[in-house]
């Protein structure tokens, strides 16, 4: 998969308090300074601590399926917790599969996605859950991202990621395969697939499905609510608004050209080469500037169904409604960070709320007791009601 050598990179943690950020060298222009300890504590490869680390580690180095778990190993063997802002879920289950006995032996949680992917989505679910006034069975998810004059910018690092997914998705399935997990039971109407295109009549725009890995992340902590606290699983489908026709066709031919360019070598060489004229302008190795991550804003809304106190899902048709919203900064360098620090300060102070054991976990399933949701709130990463419960 012409990974890039784990040796050549240059690391930093730095550390306030019980939090150690480890990112590669040169990026704080987009991420938040947390202190000043640059190169403390970390030994020439920047990944085996010196000293037996306390607290939690936030790891920042991706593509994760090349930098990530030499991170999540050291931590586990070290004793320390870990929390990353991955969105490859190759990355996330195979870390449940390789670490997550010995992280539950050493009592240290591993918690991936923390960030925009998916923090939104899978809070997002709970959230919407606990204020429909009976049972919720399903969700829908719609992601819209506006940006202002100077347009959208994100950095390569997580085209990177797109790139080796989508051409090792093969070896996804065979991960899959050999965690078995166990299926997760639908309960009440069975959640309809959309096309893959499809017009919203709601936000007056053309919708594609979300490729993102909110929809296996959201999976997973339904399958451990429903198996460990028998709570009713959710049925989940994520999509995003991508505009008028015009977006469509623009979207279609660069993605048809992606999918292509993916399967051989020398494709993902162009792809990763670059990125700017392949994602037209959107990923760069620069990443955005400040005036675009001034202008961006993301807001991720939720239709969920169910049914009202009494009723029963196996029984009858769904009877209740509900449409929740989490909106905030712009997502990939503002809002990120802010779910990033919020997730590491519930794993420090809302020790009583989190699973009663160690082990590696979604966000949701970690944090679905703790007042992660009211964090964010008070940093700008905002949950609300749009329209109340109706029968």
């Amino acid at each position: 998969m012409d990974p890039p050598s784990l040796r050549s990179g240059r690391w930093r943690r730095e550390q306030s308090g019980r939090c150690h950020l480890l990112v590669p060298a040169g990026s704080s222009r987009l991420l938040p300074r947390i202190g000043s300890a640059q190169n403390r504590g970390v030994s020439r490869t920047g990944i085996e601590p010196k000293r037996k680390p306390t607290g939690v580690v936030l790891n920042c180095v991706g593509p994760y399926r090349f930098f990530g778990e030499p991170v999540v190993e050291a931590c586990v063997e070290n004793g320390a917790s870990c929390i990353d802002i991955s969105g490859e879920p190759q990355f996330l289950e195979g870390m449940y599969l390789k670490y997550n006995e010995r992280a539950a032996e050493k009592g240290v949680y591993v918690v991936g996605s923390c960030g925009f992917d998916s923090i939104p989505a899978d809070m997002g679910v709970l959230y919407t859950r606990d204020k429909l006034k009976g049972t919720l069975t399903a969700v829908e998810s719609f992601l819209s991202v506006k940006s202002g004059p100077e347009g959208l910018g994100v950095h390569d690092g997580t085209w990177k990621s797109a790139v080796y997914g989508l051409a090792d998705e093969a070896s996804l399935k065979k991960l899959r395969k050999q965690i078995g997990y166990a299926p997760v039971p639908v309960v009440g109407a069975k959640l309809k697939k959309r096309g893959f295109m499809f017009y919203s009549p709601e936000f007056k725009e053309y919708c594609l499905t979300f490729m993102g890995s909110d929809g296996s992340v959201v999976k997973r902590t339904q399958r451990y609510l429903h198996t460990e606290l028998q709570q009713t699983p959710v049925q989940y489908g994520a999509y995003v608004t991508v505009g008028g026709l015009g977006s469509v066709i623009k979207l279609m031919f660069l993605g048809m050209l992606f999918l292509l360019l993916v399967k051989f070598n020398f494709g993902r060489k162009l792809l990763t080469k670059y990125p700017e004229f392949f994602s037209a302008g959107r990923f760069s190795k620069k990443g955005p500037t400040q005036k675009q991550m001034d202008g961006t804003s993301f807001t991720m809304t939720f239709f969920g169904e169910g049914y009202s106190e009494g009723q029963d899902p196996q029984k009858s048709k769904p009877n209740v409604k509900i449409c929740t919203e989490v909106k905030g900064p712009e997502p990939g360098y503002v809002a990120t960070p802010i779910a990033m620090v919020q997730a590491a300060l519930s794993l420090l102070e809302d020790s009583a709320s989190l699973p009663k054991r160690g082990g590696v976990y979604s966000p949701g399933a970690a944090f679905s007791k703790t007042k992660l949701i009211d964090r964010l709130n008070k940093r700008g990463v905002e949950f609300s009601v749009i329209s109340k419960p109706e029968v």
